[in-house]
């Protein structure tokens, strides 16, 4: 009989540096250690301990000319985690402080999310200490380039499909794209989140957080409520978070806050498609700081390096990145009366945030559940390229709605425990199910 604290402590001494890794690691495997121990037919093959270790790592050097003729030197990463239900799939991601351990965490994480969505791919993740910000659209042409000369012969439309992800915008995925065409010679589909007229999904950008949305919907009607009778916060000022807030506008909900590395941007009574537009043309297009919608709105407040969670609402969806809620914002939450929170971003609560609104009762929503619209699109572009066909944004969308509902389903499924639905417990175990069970069927790989 496996044990998850033995398990953990394994980890700690293999992989002491990789802390996000291992907190991944324990959220899911504390769902799923006892659920093994409890089913026979999962306690061979050494499934959990395959599971801990991708299927190959690949690290490699990115050396770059910039415009003015200064050479650098950037480092990538490409995890390959696990390919038992399909081709690798999981986005890219340009941060200067992204390393092993965050690509790890997330090729992880990917997995069981891909798992998930019932598409046929495989999880993995990748990227680069390249930050994009402040660059030129040429000096990022050049990276995308020189990083995509190390990177494709790795990645294949049945091999490894990569997509965006923080700092992996459409810019940078047509840059990839043409460089990786150009490698080739070969147009398919081998990255998602190309627009439309390059072989794109429509509603790819719009993805993760209109999937946020429907799966919120889901839990909320399970609880016998309605998205218009709730206050929202929302951290982040990305794809995700831009599009959680309109999707949410759609829906008459009430949003009060979104937020950047400068601080949050608070509006009492709510946000506007008035402001969304010009939050959209600052961060979008012009790649500005929230600060500069405040001063647009008089009705609009900033708070310069404040997180939102201080706000009072009904339901919190942290958008942002990675440990971005901690224990303190928790408790805020907490004493100004959450009852929902639904994880946007990647693993955006700490592990001691996650334990005490588990005790207080706070229905969580876990991100490899809450944010698969993204890679559920992206499946579904994958889809579209092999059959040489477009669909309508009408089709895609209803797909998208269809897929985050059976993801609900399928949490209330394997969650259900002593008249409450413990999602994360719910998403670990469905996930894993799809996963064992095709490793099983493969073999020791």
């Amino acid at each position: 009989m496996k044990n998850t604290e033995d398990i953990l402590r394994q980890l700690q001494d293999q992989y002491p540096e990789q802390q996000q890794f291992r907190q991944a690691v324990a959220d899911v495997f504390q769902s799923i250690v006892p659920y093994v121990n409890a089913t026979e037919k999962y306690q061979t093959c050494a499934l959990l301990d395959q599971l801990l270790v991708p299927d190959r790592v690949i690290e490699f050097r990115v050396s770059w000319q910039d415009g003015a003729g200064d050479y650098h030197v950037n480092r990538g990463w490409r995890v390959q985690h696990n390919n038992a239900l399909g081709a690798y799939k999981g986005g890219l991601r340009f941060h200067p402080a992204a390393n092993l351990d965050t690509f790890k965490f997330l090729a992880f994480e990917q997995t069981f999310k891909n798992a998930l969505t019932g598409l046929p791919m495989g999880g993995g993740k990748g990227g680069s200490d390249f930050d994009p910000k402040g660059k030129s659209d040429a000096d990022v042409l050049r990276f995308c380039q020189a990083f995509m000369l190390k990177l494709n012969r790795f990645i294949g439309p049945e091999q490894d499909v990569p997509a965006g992800d923080i700092g992996v915008g459409s810019r940078e995925i047509g840059y990839l794209f043409g460089a990786y065409k150009q490698i080739s010679g070969v147009f398919n589909g081998v990255l998602t989140g190309k627009p439309p007229a390059s072989g794109g999904s429509h509603i790819r950008k719009e993805a993760t957080g209109y999937g946020c949305v429907y799966f919120l919907q889901a839990m909320l009607k399970q609880q016998d409520l309605s998205l218009k009778d709730q206050t929202f916060v929302v951290s982040g000022a990305g794809n995700v978070a831009i599009y959680t807030v309109e999707k949410l506008l759609q829906q008459q909900a009430r949003v009060i806050t979104m937020s950047d590395s400068s601080g949050t941007l608070l509006a009492k009574d709510g946000l506007t498609e008035a402001h969304l537009k010009v939050i959209k043309q600052t961060k979008e297009v012009e790649r500005g700081s929230l600060t500069a919608v405040a001063d647009e709105f008089a009705e609009i407040d900033f708070i310069k390096g404040k997180k939102p969670w201080s706000q009072t609402c009904d339901v919190a969806i942290p958008c942002a990145t990675q440990n971005e809620l901690e224990l303190q914002d928790a408790k805020q939450l907490k004493s100004n009366g959450v009852q929902v929170i639904a994880e946007a971003a990647n693993m955006p609560l700490t592990s001691e945030a996650t334990e005490y609104l588990k005790e207080q009762g706070v229905l969580l929503g876990p991100s490899k559940a809450v944010n698969a619209g993204g890679v559920a699109v992206s499946g579904l572009e994958r889809t579209q390229n092999a059959l040489l066909q477009s669909w309508s944004s009408e089709k895609v969308d209803e797909q998208l709605k269809n897929i985050m509902q059976d993801i609900h389903q399928a949490c209330v499924t394997h969650g259900k425990e002593e008249g409450r639905i413990d999602y994360i417990k719910g998403a670990n175990i469905a996930a894993f199910v799809k996963l064992a069970d095709a490793m099983l069927f493969q073999g020791i790989g």
